[in-house]
Formats: structure tokens, sequence, C-alpha cells
């Protein structure tokens, strides 16, 4: 847990003083030569081109941190500095790749129309239409929220640095720069295997979205989503992050209109707020994290 905690306020720290340095850090090239070498030793049919298939990228690299991390338990000095900047390491690494709160200013700060649609776009997959209206915004930034941070850190906190890569790979093959160089059934099953790492972080983004904004406008609108049905789709995360938002701005605008006073105009105002939203959640999240480590400390 104190590792986890650590090397959270690391990679967040680390976007913001080295931004390129921490950019340079996140290659996964060697990734893509993986890929495209286990496609062209593989045939017309097999294994590698069924819905099962990537499973043959993903083993290999994730054995080899299992191996490291294992390595890296033995209960002595050295070793156990050494697992700690390993584990510091991968998170930093799987994190991202790109910085969620970075993105987010430079769309706030662009003011002309190109520069603002070049920005907006980065928080959209490639290939996927660009929205640029308030609640298409809420939701992109929830998605990559899930996707760049709590994701990356849910699977580090249940299975260390290889939870962490096992998410970040499936990440560029489900629909990342390396999902176009994969067989069609491959990178279905990729999708599949994206979509359940991906609802159990979007349910608990969802609690904590309950807890440290509007709990009804919340619950709602998960229920309303059918996020309280047994299946493979993060949707509820987006429609509740849309409510919560919704409910922020106008409990806002009330406030004001309360005191007499005109309220202020802020450019993106739902932009903002949702940013604001998700830094609240993963503020809970270490503030939790924490609890367990003074708790582990106290035992």
């Amino acid at each position: 847990m104190s590792i986890t905690l650590v090397a959270v306020v690391i990679a967040l720290v680390l976007g913001h003083v080295a931004p390129a340095l921490v950019t340079a850090a996140r290659r996964y090239h060697w990734y893509g030569h993986w890929l495209r070498w286990l496609d062209a030793q593989a045939g017309e049919a097999g294994f590698w081109r069924g819905r099962y298939g990537i499973a043959i990228a993903l083993l290999p690299p994730l054995l080899i941190v299992a191996l490291l991390q294992w390595a890296l338990r033995a209960p002595t000095l050295v070793l156990g500095f050494l697992g700690l900047l390993f584990g510091i390491f991968a998170l930093v690494y799987a994190w991202g790749p790109r910085d969620l709160d970075i993105d987010v200013e430079a769309i706030i700060d662009a003011h002309d129309p190109p520069t603002r649609r070049a920005t907006i776009a980065q928080l959209w997959p490639d290939g996927v239409a660009v929205a640029a209206d308030g609640p298409a915004l809420v939701e992109a930034v929830f998605r990559n929220a899930l996707h760049r941070w709590f994701g990356v850190l849910f699977w580090f906190l249940l299975l260390g640095p290889v939870g962490a890569l096992l998410y970040r790979l499936t990440a560029f093959s489900a629909e990342g720069e390396f999902a176009p160089t994969l067989p069609g059934e491959t990178r279905e099953g990729a999708r599949g295997l994206y979509a359940v790492l991906d609802w159990p972080v979007a349910q608990l983004m969802t609690l904590s979205m309950a807890l440290v904004g509007n709990f009804d406008a919340v619950f709602n609108a998960w229920r309303e989503a059918r996020g309280n049905q047994l299946q493979l789709d993060s949707a509820f995360l987006g429609a509740a992050a849309r409510a919560s938002v919704k409910s922020e701005l106008a409990e806002e605008a009330e406030e004001y209109a309360e005191e007499g006073m005109v309220q202020a105009m802020r450019e993106l105002p739902e932009l903002r707020d949702a940013m604001s939203l998700v830094w609240r959640i993963l503020l809970l999240w270490m503030a939790v994290l924490a609890l367990f480590v003074v708790a582990g400390w106290v035992s």
C-alpha cells in the first residue's frame, strides 16, 4: 500500500515537473515490434488469429515482470528497496501514457478554434468522432480518467507491477496505437479483456463519485444506465459523471442566485467541473490508501 501511495504521488509530480522526460520514458515500441513479429510468424489460421490469441502477446512480457516482482519480494533491505523502486517505475511507466490534467488544461487554455479542436481530440481514441459539447467532454474526461489513471491504479493494487502492465498492454491492444496491427478476432478478444478489466474499476469510480459528489444524482443515473446489472459495459460511468456535473453546476447557479450575484462566466464549465470531480475521486482513493498504510503501521 505504501509503495502504491508513493508511486501515485511520484507519477503525478513527474508528469508536471518533467513531462517531456516522462513521455519519453513511456515508450512501448517494443510491444508494437513484438505484435508485428507474432503476426508475421503466424499462418493464415491458428490460435493467434482467434479471439484468445491476445494471450500469446501478453503472457511473455507479463511473465518476465511477474518473475522480477517475485524475486524482489525477499525480506532483505536491499531487495526491499529494489522492490520499492521497481513498483514505482512500473506504475509511472503504465500511468497515462498522457497526463489527463495537462490535456484538460491545454483545452481550457486554447482559445482559437483550431487549437482547441486539436487539444480536444487528445481525449478521444484514434478513429472515433470527436465531440466538443459539454456532456460529451464530461464523459470523455471520465473515460480517460478510467483508462489513464484509475484502471492502472486498481490493478496495480491487486496484482502489483504485473497488474499495471497487464492493463496498459491490454489498452494498447484494444484501442491504442497497436490495435490496427492485430487480426480482427484477436483485437476483439483484446477488447473483451479490456472490458473485463474496466468494469470493476468503473464501478468503484462511480461509488467514489457518489461519495464526493451528489449521491442521489449519481445513483439514479447509474441505475438508469444499467450499472446495477452484471454486464461488461462501463457506459454507466459516463452517465453518472454527466448527472453529477450537471447537478453541481445547477447547485452553483442556485447559490449565486440566492446571494443576489451574477454567476461568474467560465469557459467550458462542464470540463472544469468534471476534472475537479476526477481529482476528488483520486484524493479519496489516496486517502483510503493512506488509512490502510497507517493501519498497517499501527498493527
